[in-house]
């Protein structure tokens, strides 16, 4: 078996670890059972993350990630088992279902290795490196990630999801372990040889690949790209299974503001009409599935994720800017009420996620039967949302296993409902959605992580502006202030995971950048300039701490973080917009708002470190390209000098709030000496004449 794997090693690591990133944004995804109450916890019971707590009670002996399980692998001589997921993946479900809760799987885990757990969602950059590593050696990657590793920590097998068996040519874990035991026991020279290999050669993959700065240019190859995936019907780049990739569409409508290419607006409005048509949106709950399985939106894979709901939100917001169609307002308002609805926490923060999984099926509590719409609701009423919902008495979802229809039915939709209909089902939805609440509701992940909410205040700020609504407002405010007087320790340093009263693991290149990115969206809603302070405060953590001297761009951890096997810098968008793309977008507004040049020259420079590579790919760094969007111009710089309830002043930022203009900066100040302001952007001083 390690032979094959060293053939297979050698033949995929001629193919670039760039293409292989962008496979990412197609990763399959996890429910959540009762522990058994019979059985001693494992190490695991003492952690916060849910998804750890999820294996407490497992027969296998779990270390979490850190030197006691590391040590136990040098003392023992064991290899380790390394299993990263996250609390709502199915597949971790499937497996930990599988094998995990097996006694004889257990077993065999025990006596073979050295296990350790741990959430991606916690630790990120635990998870991008092991990812990589997947990429490398597989050309693929997914959740769970499976990685053996010598005893001194290299990486000499990935994988994903492994059955409890082998079946389908997938390598199962009983057949794995054996043959892992028996080479290791006999040779395990061949072992540690080959992992030393894997190793070296993560370890010399680089993205800096410097070149000019990207311009119009790279935008044009950008929307030629774009328009090359996708997919003129159902929308959305690609076939299944199909991402909605925000990110994509932000681009997209700066590139038809700035060029006025009608079809980049048209990829934009059909691939946001058929996602909230389809199974991928909730239509009795609100708020949106992970991903589609199928090319036409209607199958989901049914976790909600809080980064899903907020970049969403603002691709609904901005494309109801750029166009005026109520429909993108509507969702864009659903999407944010079921977040402060049902993902919000008492102390202001954002819940991360809800299970795909209920009562041990995934996408059980969304489905209907016929029969189920049937006796809740009037015999009118029951036929119109069957016919205009799509159900049928077979059922339009297929069991995942055996691909047979079993009379359960995801609602979607065809066409937009017209007015008519439209007030009719929401006076039915609230019906169905209280019947719905008595079902067993899938596990809520609720801790609170510094990027994903940085994510939501951004949203949720954009859209106050958009809609004149304080709602949104105040809940952002809420969050913000909750994340800058938790999540900063004495240090001024960010902390990134929040849960039961604790805030710890220190922050990542997301944390800055995400929040940095909320807190301006938020200073342009409410001109409170402790939020503009604070994201110049982190922006210059970050600058300190992350910043590559030698190459240029951000690392996606400080300096002075723990030693991984690489020191990861991730410059492709995924699910998620890269860290460095947010950044220059985020060092562009700080420039223009503050008028310090040093800001956007680095802005420059991060996107000059890897101009080889993103010249090649440039659609897989949609946000990068949104800020060389911003860079190339025109842009615009916007101070409105007034009392802030004067009337004219009111009426200035309507206008302002009420049209698309995605390229500027906007900073208000009162007549007079505005000291807090002048201070942080010294050509806003206005002297009457």
């Amino acid at each position: 078996m390690i032979s094959r794997f060293l053939s297979q090693f050698r033949l995929l690591l001629a193919l670039t670890l760039t293409l292989a990133v962008i496979l990412t944004g197609t990763l399959p995804l996890a429910a959540q059972g009762d522990d058994p109450p019979d059985r001693a916890p494992n190490r695991l019971i003492t952690e916060s993350s849910p998804y750890l707590l999820q294996h407490a009670y497992n027969p296998v002996d779990w270390y979490p990630w850190g030197e006691e399980a590391f040590a136990a692998a040098q003392e023992q001589n064991k290899p380790i088992f390394l299993s990263i997921g996250y609390s709502s993946c199915h597949w971790c479900h499937v497996m930990r279902e599988e094998s995990f809760e097996d006694e004889e799987v257990a077993a065999l885990m025990n006596e073979t290795f050295i296990s350790i757990k741990v959430d991606r969602e916690e630790r990120p950059d635990i998870d991008a490196v092991y990812m990589n590593v997947a990429l490398m050696l597989n050309g693929s990657g997914g959740w769970p990630l499976t990685i053996l590793l010598t005893p001194d920590g290299d990486p000499f097998f990935a994988g994903t999801y492994l059955p409890r068996t082998s079946r389908f040519e997938r390598v199962g874990m009983i057949e794995l372990i054996g043959e892992v035991q028996t080479v290791w026991n006999s040779e395990p020279e061949r072992i540690t040889s080959f992992g030393a290999d894997v190793s070296s050669a993560v370890q010399d993959v680089s993205y800096d690949q410097p070149g000019a700065a990207l311009g119009e240019a790279a935008l044009d190859d950008t929307y030629g790209q774009l328009l090359a995936e996708f997919d003129p019907v159902m929308g959305g780049f690609g076939t299944a299974p199909k991402f909605p990739s925000p990110h994509n569409l932000l681009f997209l409508l700066r590139y038809w503001d700035r060029s006025g290419a009608e079809e980049a607006l048209v990829m934009v409005e059909t691939t946001l009409t058929q996602m909230r048509l389809g199974g991928l949106y909730d239509q009795v709950g609100h708020g949106f599935h992970r991903y589609s399985v199928d090319a036409a939106w209607a199958v989901p894979h049914f976790e909600k994720m809080l980064y899903d709901q907020a970049l969403l939100s603002m691709a609904y917001t901005e494309a109801y800017l750029a166009t005026g169609d109520p429909f993108y307002a509507r969702t864009a308002r659903e999407t944010l009420d079921f977040v402060l609805a049902e993902m919000t926490g008492p102390e202001g923060g954002f819940y991360s996620a809800f299970d795909a999984d209920s009562e041990g099926e995934e996408g059980r509590f969304y489905l209907w039967t016929e029969d189920e719409v049937r006796a809740v609701l009037p015999p009118d009423d029951a036929e119109f949302v069957i016919s205009t919902f799509n159900l049928a008495e077979e059922g339009n979802f297929r069991d995942p296993v055996t691909r047979e229809y079993t009379g359960a039915n995801i609602p979607y939709l065809v066409t937009p409902l017209d007015d008519e209909d439209a007030a009719r089902w929401e006076a039915i939805r609230p019906v169905l959605y209280a019947a719905r609440a008595e079902r067993v509701p899938p596990a809520l992940d609720d801790k609170v992580l510094t990027d994903w909410n940085g994510l939501m205040i951004a949203a949720l700020a954009q859209a106050a502006r958009a809609y004149d609504e304080p709602a949104y407002a105040e809940a952002a405010v809420r969050g913000a202030d909750f994340l800058l007087a938790t999540m900063v320790d004495d240090d001024g340093r960010l902390l990134h995971r929040y849960r039961n009263g604790e805030a710890g693991i220190m922050g990542t290149l997301d944390d800055y950048a995400f929040l940095i990115w909320g807190l301006l969206e938020l200073y342009e809603t409410t001109f409170d300039v402790r939020y503009l302070e604070a994201a110049l405060e982190l922006q210059d953590v970050q600058l300190a701490y992350f910043w590559d001297d030698d190459n240029g761009g951000f690392f996606m951890t400080a300096d002075d973080a723990e030693d991984l096997l690489t020191r990861p810098k991730e410059i492709f968008d995924t699910a998620l917009p890269a860290g460095n793309s947010v950044s220059m977008l985020n060092l562009l507004r700080l420039g223009r708002i503050t008028g310090n040049v040093a800001y956007e020259e680095t802005a420059a420079a991060l996107t000059e470190s890897s101009a080889g590579i993103l010249a090649q790919i440039p659609s897989g760094a949609t946000m990068l390209l949104a800020g060389v969007d911003f860079a190339v111009g025109p842009s615009y710089e916007i101070v409105i000098v007034g009392e802030p309830d004067a009337a004219d002043t009111l009426a200035m930022l309507d206008a302002l709030h009420g049209v698309y203009v995605p390229n500027k900066v906007v900073l208000q100040r009162t007549p007079g000496d505005d000291a807090p302001i002048i201070a942080l952007a010294e050509f806003t001083l206005y002297q009457r004449q």
